[in-house]
């Protein structure tokens, strides 16, 4: 049983990015999302990166929620 806690800190943690509070603050001030544009289709994305948030996504992983909450921030 995975006992990862789901919350953006470890989720940018899962993508190999800065977890700190100014990290995540910052990645999402850089990167707003267009009205039409998908999560998983954003520039700033790596392959893996973005393979990891569309398997998250279309299986609704433990991750579901925090990357639906990653991309309201992003759209903010």
């Amino acid at each position: 049983m995975d006992t990862t806690e789901n919350d953006l800190s470890h989720l940018f943690q899962q993508l190999g990015l800065g977890h700190k509070s100014e990290d995540i603050n910052e990645f999402v001030s850089q990167n707003k999302l267009a009205k039409h544009t998908l999560l998983i289709d954003a520039p700033c994305w790596s392959s893996s990166q973005r393979a990891f948030l569309k398997e998250a996504l279309m299986e609704d992983a433990q991750w579901s929620e925090v990357i639906d909450q990653l991309d309201v921030m992003m759209r903010e």
